[in-house]
């Protein structure tokens, strides 16, 4: 008896990042995360084998906390249910149809005396596969829509299976006849063992689990037979993504794929024999290749006793070898290994995906495979030893799979990637040859239309030249000869209607072969990094027209340019053979993007039959240099349309390419920018995963802002910006795109970024998505922000980004915007230059507010503004609350540059409000003296937003008194926005300042002299 759970949807939940978790014994599964929704949908379905009708199934709505994961705690429990079994036993057929719960309040302080909303569950037990209770219950319920699951998703092994059972393909003959008794014989069998139970708390689904859908093939079937039984069933299921753990063996053959899959997964196989030896495996036992009916594939165990170490004893191994796919080129087997007699071993399973695939295309007659194993682990227990074990696994997984490539290359020929990536040996193997015009006008001119207009043309003509000339009748005259019958007439507009479509298909095809050569064999101009796009063949086109086929033909476009290949008429398989080349660029692309449209004339706007995007960052050369490119769009994915494409990225100049471009970066940043060495390369390439054409420019230690700080790096390269940080092991690591990044802001200091200006990044909608776990925040349009604060420089890591997200990003008419923008609004606000780097005025009309020779040197005055004791003494008596200051940086030679942020007490200002303060000091000529220029800003203060107060401190040495100095002190306000309490808030300004600088230079040459007499006096 199995118990079937549909997770529909909730309503009016106390929370909006929410999750559901199932627990029905000592079972647990947990649906997906939907965030910044209080009425999620999930339409998910759970399957639990029910033992006893007194059990009863806890559903639990949980709070999803971001930063949760670090410390393993759960997220805040929202509310939950409890179902028992009976109830829906004692329902209709055993249907509980869909019905809305109300969550019992939990007894937490967080949502008590608070509506924590709805969930809407369906339920249905019985006997077997779930096939026609989901028919039935959703049958009665129309209105409720389940996301129809593909026939088998991947699952990794800690979930319990989850998805609806597939369509099954009857078994015939003995093998039918097998089943049935098989199952009959499982029906009445009193004595069947129970499931054995994981010692987590949360276990995976066992074996037993999955007793039900085993089917032995027959003695007669082979192994070869069973891969084409299994070729034979329609498999539309998604494979799984390379492992989290990584990539153990990436290596091409030069041997079929189904021969190099029957090599290494056919029962008793030599190579696994030769590889035991090897690596002193004994104690082997093979079961058979079973069918998996319920999930359409083939499964088998194998135990094995993996030889000593110097740090573990000879263990017990278990292996669950499943076929995910095989469809006759490509064959993909996840594999489950469970080693309990290790230390920690019940908490654990390592997990190895096999992807077999067809390898790049050599020379005629040749043909080659491409093997690719990744690994990953799954913990079913939190432990303190996760790091370890993991370290460990990964240790002895290299070693291993270094033992298997050896072995492998012995027997198969190891295609290096120079073969592989050689573009000149792969593009000269294309079939360049066109095929002539009269040919392909036959081929598209060759239908029912043009042969039938062609017949009754030559049979009107026929008919001309036999008949007599007609006599004149009622209307007619000489060179007028109508119709004189309703045939006439009718038989003459169809004519007419037949030469009108064979002249719009005659124009069609001239004006496609017009196009033939748009920008085929059009080679690259300039040095820099070139971009070659090999277009094979297309396969499974859509078509926008049931009745007729498309013409299609594809445009590329990659940093701005476009490229378009010739039209292909009437075919949902082209075959095109072309080589498409962009011009050099002084960087290397991030992203190419394919659409192919289907052509309808010149002047008529072309329809998208799909479209595809190409990171270059997330494939390596050997995968670009032969790859199928799946399409996006209803059309494409509806007709599972696919590009057959090889892609190059070459750098023709070599390293001067990127000397060039950081060259250039230097005038943009305003610094310095050094090449960085090979091996400084090569780890960050390894940190982020990028191909080795990636180069860094440079790197800053900041901190990543979200709900708790996290202090790491961010790196700048050509095409991306990432963030990388380990705490305690737990790494946090992100990266996006140049071209993903919307806009780049700079919030000033605040006591909520502790005394820091924050950067912040915000990408363009929908863009990004690998790295929202680094995000601070998304908006409402889905754009999400980063925020990065605490840079040792923040005015150098703020110029580098802004300056190479313009350079990268930006066009020339957009730049020139920007800068004439920049220059409008320097010219009203109070803002940081970009050529001087210095902070200016040129509105503000500075007025002298004190001047006064002081008995103190310019060295002890001047530590009014080092951020020290005497600073903090004196701002903090006069108002100045939560003082804050930052250390002067150099940002040009003899300019300085540091932030305050402080609040006024209510003595200062009834509104309170924050203050930050930006001041740049220079010295004078001779250095006798220093110049200090502030710009202030204040905040929550009325009309805060229309201005900023800018102060200029001129301080020197007395000509009068030797050892003393004079100071100085101007003030001016620069409005942003006019108001028309102008003139009311800078006269208020002005003297409320003018009183209140001259009390702290009175109060500074107080406590200086003060200090000096008890200096002395000691």
């Amino acid at each position: 008896m199995r118990l079937y759970v549909y997770a529909l949807e909730g309503r009016d939940l106390a929370v909006k990042d929410s999750y559901v978790k199932l627990q029905f014994g000592k079972f647990k599964s947990k649906t997906r995360v939907l965030r910044n929704t209080i009425n999620p949908v999930w339409n998910e379905e759970f399957v639990f084998r029910v033992h006893d009708m007194d059990d009863e199934l806890i559903v639990s709505v949980y709070h999803h906390d971001d930063d949760s994961g670090f410390f393993n705690v759960s997220g805040d429990l929202v509310g939950r249910i409890r179902v028992p079994v009976w109830s829906v036993a004692a329902e209709e057929n055993q249907n509980l149809p869909p019905t809305w719960f109300s969550l019992e309040n939990p007894k937490t302080l967080k949502f008590i005396n608070k509506d924590t909303g709805k969930i809407l569950l369906a339920l249905s037990l019985h006997e077997r596969g779930p096939d026609t209770s989901t028919n039935h219950l959703f049958s009665v319920h129309p209105s409720i829509k389940i996301e129809a699951s593909k026939e088998c998703e991947y699952v990794s092994s800690q979930d319990i299976l989850s998805c609806t059972a597939p369509s099954r393909k009857i078994l015939e003959g003995k093998q039918l006849m097998k089943a049935i008794a098989g199952r009959l014989e499982k029906l009445f069998n009193k004595n069947e063992e129970t499931s054995r139970n994981d010692d987590s708390s949360e276990p995976s689904m066992t074996l037993s689990d999955y007793e039900d859908c085993m089917e032995d093939l027959p003695s007669s079937y082979s192994f070869q037979e069973a891969i084409e039984m299994m070729q034979s069933i329609k498999n539309e299921r998604e494979l799984p993504e390379n492992l989290q753990g990584g990539v153990l063996l990436d290596s091409s053959y030069l041997v079929l794929s189904k021969d190099l899959n029957m090599f290494l997964f056919a029962p008793n196989s030599q190579f696994r024999r030769d590889l035991a030896e090897l690596q002193g495996t004994t104690d082997i036992e093979e079961g058979p290749w079973t069918w998996k009916s319920e999930m359409s594939c083939l499964t088998r165990v194998v135990t094995y006793t993996n030889a000593a170490t110097k740090l573990v004893k000879a263990v017990r191994a278990t292996e669950e070898q499943t076929y995910i796919k095989a469809d006759g080129r490509e064959f993909v087997v996840l594999v489950n290994v469970s080693t309990p007699d290790v230390p920690y071993g019940n908490t654990f399973k390592i997990e190895l995906l096999y992807r077999i695939m067809p390898g790049p295309e050599l020379s005629p007659g040749e043909e080659s495979s491409h093997l690719l194993v990744s690994w990953g682990i799954n913990f079913y227990q939190n432990t303190m030893m996760r790091g370890m074990i993991g370290g460990g696994a990964r240790q002895g997984l290299k070693e291993s799979f270094d033992q298997f490539a050896s072995l492998l290359a012995q027997n198969f020929k190891l295609l290096n990637s120079a073969d592989i990536l050689d573009k000149d040996h792969v593009l000269a193997t294309l079939q360049t040859e066109q095929q002539s015009d009269w040919k392909l006008a036959t081929e598209y001119f060759w239908n029912f239309t043009v042969v039938s207009t062609a017949f009754m043309i030559l049979y009107v003509l026929v008919h001309i030249i036999l008949c007599e000339r007609s006599k004149l009748q009622v209307l007619e005259f000489f060179g007028l000869d109508l119709p004189d019958s309703f045939g006439e007439l009718i038989n003459g507009g169809i004519l007419i209607i037949q030469l009108e479509r064979v002249y719009n298909m005659v124009s069609h095809f001239i004006q496609a072969r017009l196009r033939r050569v748009c920008d085929h064999g059009v080679k690259a101009q300039g040095d820099g990094w070139v971009l070659t796009v090999a277009l094979i063949e297309g396969m499974n086109l859509a078509s926008l027209d049931s009745t007729e086929l498309p013409d299609p033909y594809v445009v590329f476009t990659c940093n701005g340019k476009m490229r378009n290949s010739s039209v292909k008429l009437q075919t949902l398989d082209p075959q095109w053979n072309e080589i498409l080349e962009f011009d050099a660029a002084e960087e290397p692309p991030s992203v190419l993007d394919v659409e192919v449209f289907d052509f309808d004339g010149p002047f008529d706007q072309a329809a998208s039959l799909g479209h595809a995007e190409i990171n270059f960052l997330k494939h390596t050369h050997t995968e670009l240099a032969d790859v199928w490119v799946a399409l996006d769009g209803k059309l494409a994915q509806s007709s599972q349309s696919k590009l057959h494409l090889r892609i190059f990225l070459d750098n023709n100049n070599g390293v001067e390419t990127i000397k060039e471009y950081l060259t250039k970066m230097e005038k943009e940043v305003g610094r310095k920018l050094n090449l960085q060495s090979p091996h400084r390369n090569s780890m960050f390439q390894k940190l982020f995963g990028l191909p080795p054409e990636e180069f860094l420019i440079s790197d800053f230690s900041c901190s990543l802002r979200r709900k708790m700080p996290l202090q790491g790096r961010l790196f700048v390269s050509a095409r991306i910006i990432g963030f990388h940080a380990n705490l305690f092991g737990h790494k946090t690591k992100f990266f996006f795109l140049w071209g993903d990044i919307e806009d780049i802001q700079v919030l000033p200091l605040s006591l909520a970024s502790m005394g820091s200006p924050s950067l912040v990044i915000v990408l363009r909608k929908a863009r990004g998505l690998d790295a929202r776990h680094g995000a601070k925040s998304q908006d409402e349009e889905g754009r999400l922000q980063f925020h990065f604060q605490s840079f040792v420089s923040f005015n150098v890591a703020s110029r580098t980004i802004t300056a190479l997200w313009r350079t990268r990003t930006l066009t020339a008419d957009q730049k020139a915007q920007i800068a004439e923008e920049q220059k409008d609004q320097d010219g009203k606000s109070v803002l940081l230059e970009e050529n001087d780097y210095c902070l200016v005025v040129e509105d503000a009309k500075m007025s002298k507010v004190y001047s006064a020779e002081l008995p103190v040197n310019i060295k002890m005055l001047m530590e009014m503004f080092e951020g020290g004791d005497l600073e903090h003494i004196v701002m903090g008596k006069f108002g100045c609350l939560s003082y804050v200051t930052t250390t002067w940086e150099s940002i040009k030679p003899d300019i300085f540059e540091r932030h305050l942020c402080y609040k006024f007490n209510c003595r200062v200002s009834i509104f309170g409000g924050e203050v930050t303060c930006t001041q740049q000091k220079s010295p004078v000529a001779n250095d006798k003296g220093w110049i200090v220029n502030e710009i202030m800003a204040l905040h929550d203060v009325p009309y805060a937003d229309r201005f900023r107060v800018h102060f200029r401190y001129q301080i020197e040495n007395s000509i009068v008194a030797p050892g003393s100095c004079k100071c100085e002190v101007y003030i001016g306000i620069t409005w942003l926005k006019s108001t028309k309490f102008q003139q009311i808030i800078t006269r208020n300004i002005t003297e409320k300042f003018t009183h209140r600088l001259k009390e702290i230079f009175e109060l500074v040459e107080r406590e200086i002299l003060s200090a000096t007499q008890q200096d002395s006096s000691t």
